[in-house]
């Protein structure tokens, strides 16, 4: 799947091949932070998990955290869906790349099902919730990203099959994380 090296440079290199789609990631260790989280599909229907903790505490957001050394993002992508979500699921596919730059970050969001119909919040949620596409609350959203994973989801859906899609979300400066529509979604490619 996918693997985490740090170099002796103090740079940090993440390969991964998922069904044919490469990602490859090299930033110096001290200012990259992965994010690594799932998209879950049930019954078309999608997970989402309500924050219990800063920032954007109340807000809605896929399951998604901090990847950490010696995981795979596949891994962490698991991890975190059920530290989150108290869920198991199986990752079936990477779906987003999303570098955002003024906060040194970049997400990776794997496309995952349920292995089964349950689910509870962890600590960091409130709650889980699955939602038909036309009832995800938008306005709610935690981050930008999630803004953006959620559009391409929808927009592919509507186009009868999933992506793979790389941007960078460029936020404005001075803006809060909760200020989920301050950006602009540049370099979008999609395969």
């Amino acid at each position: 799947m996918s693997n985490l090296k740090l170099l002796d440079t103090g740079w940090i290199r993440l390969l991964g091949d998922w069904g044919g789609v490469t990602v490859h990631i090299t930033a110096k260790a001290e200012s990259l932070v992965l994010v690594v989280g799932c998209l879950i599909e049930h019954e078309n229907k999608i997970l989402l998990c309500k924050r219990n903790i800063q920032p954007s505490y109340g807000r809605w957001t896929l399951p998604a955290g901090f990847m950490e050394m010696g995981e795979s993002a596949a891994e962490g992508a698991i991890r975190e869906t059920q530290e989150e979500a108290g869920a198991e699921v199986e990752v079936l596919s990477p779906f987003a790349q999303l570098d955002i730059p003024l906060i040194g970050q970049t997400y990776i969001i794997f496309l995952a099902k349920l292995k089964k119909p349950h689910f509870s919040p962890g600590p960091e949620s409130i709650e889980c919730k699955l939602f038909e596409l036309d009832e995800i609350p938008f306005d709610s959203l935690a981050f930008s990203s999630m803004l953006v994973t959620l559009k391409l989801y929808i927009e592919d859906m509507r186009a009868g099959k999933p992506k793979f899609h790389y941007g960078t979300i460029n936020k404005r400066p001075g803006t809060s994380p909760s200020d989920i529509h301050a950006f602009t979604l540049d370099y979008h490619l999609q395969s």
